[in-house]
């Protein structure tokens, strides 16, 4: 476990628990040599947007990171002590995917007081000021759309006290889904509650996931309620990605601003990170372009590349490239993990 910085000053801990341990299966092949939260987004990681969600809490709080990463995960440390030194983060590593409530259980030793719980490929915008003086013993961030069932639901009272969690509600009307992040007043009564969880085998495709465990708190008469939010963005799959990426280029123009290029036409927003090198090229909107890569002749569009990327004489539209690919030829469409080598005639 690495121990950052100590706010002695500081009243109360809050933990923030971000299970990132999973396969990574439906962002390959990008996860075959990448965690999930380091896919570049908009100039920047998804971890590092992630982050951002916390930053609105109290500075009261006595914050501290819990990540439950993979064997394979240790270049988020790397990334977590380059880029926020001083910040305190336990890692516990998740050998075997058993699902969401497992992960958590795993870090029992330390998930004790208030806690927050987010998932690292989903973002949401909002304000977390207001539970220094929260009452409740817990909350669920959810978001109203349209069809609910392939995703898991709120069912609450008039007063937006949550009665159940349901997992792919066969119902509509039941759309408040819940969008990955929440509150719980006391980490060792989740902890107790996943503990019955297992006990009992409550798993769903031989995974313990963290629903049913808030319903064992519900039936203990714990209350929670919900919180609604408007922005809810994805990035656990290619298109996700390439959404979020949109839209992150368009409500942070801070990140989109550009050096002069030769001969290069940008179509805004674009992220071209200070470092890349383009030449005769057309590029944009929404495209993230990486340190380090060498551009000439490409229209670029929809895009996203990482970084030390060579790209000469490419069409390229609504494409994932990762680092240290070489490209040419003519395209439409690309999704190539790291240290790829492509020509076409």
């Amino acid at each position: 476990m690495f121990e950052g910085g100590q706010h002695p000053h500081m009243s109360q801990k809050m933990t923030i628990a971000i299970p990132m341990a999973g396969y990574g299966t439906r962002m390959r092949p990008h996860t075959w040599s990448k965690p999930k939260p380091l896919v570049p987004i908009a100039g920047r990681t998804v971890l590092d947007y992630v982050m951002d969600q916390f930053s609105s809490l109290s500075s009261d709080w006595q914050v501290e990171y819990v990540f439950i990463i993979s064997p394979n995960g240790w270049d988020i440390r790397t990334h977590m002590e380059t880029n926020y030194p001083g910040t305190k983060v336990h890692y516990v590593v998740q050998e075997e995917m058993h699902g969401q409530s497992h992960a958590l259980y795993l870090a029992k030793e330390v998930l004790e007081g208030p806690m927050l719980m987010a998932f690292s490929d989903t973002l949401i915008e909002t304000d977390l000021a207001f539970l220094k003086n929260e009452p409740s013993d817990g909350i669920a961030w959810v978001k109203e759309v349209p069809d609910p069932r392939r995703f898991g639901a709120a069912k609450v009272d008039k007063n937006g006290k949550v009665i159940r969690l349901i997992e792919k509600p066969q119902d509509i009307k039941d759309n408040l889904v819940v969008v990955g992040f929440y509150y719980f007043k006391s980490g060792e009564a989740l902890i107790k509650a996943i503990e019955k969880q297992m006990k009992q085998k409550v798993m769903l495709k031989n995974e313990y996931f963290l629903a049913d465990a808030i319903n064992i708190l519900l039936d203990e008469g714990q209350q929670f309620r919900i919180e609604r939010v408007e922005t809810w963005l994805d990035a656990g799959i290619p298109d996700a990605v390439l959404e979020t990426n949109r839209y992150l280029l368009e409500h942070n123009p801070a990140q989109t601003d550009t050096p002069d290029h030769p001969w290069v036409s940008i179509i805004p927003p674009v992220y071209i990170h200070p470092q890349a090198e383009i030449t005769a090229s057309v590029i944009g909107p929404y495209v993230s372009i990486g340190a380090g890569c060498k551009i000439h002749d490409a229209i670029i569009k929809d895009s996203i590349l990482d970084d030390d990327c060579n790209v000469n004489s490419v069409v390229m539209e609504h494409s994932l490239v990762g680092r240290h690919v070489k490209l040419k030829g003519k395209a439409s469409k690309w999704n190539l993990g790291d240290n790829t080598e492509w020509e076409t005639e």
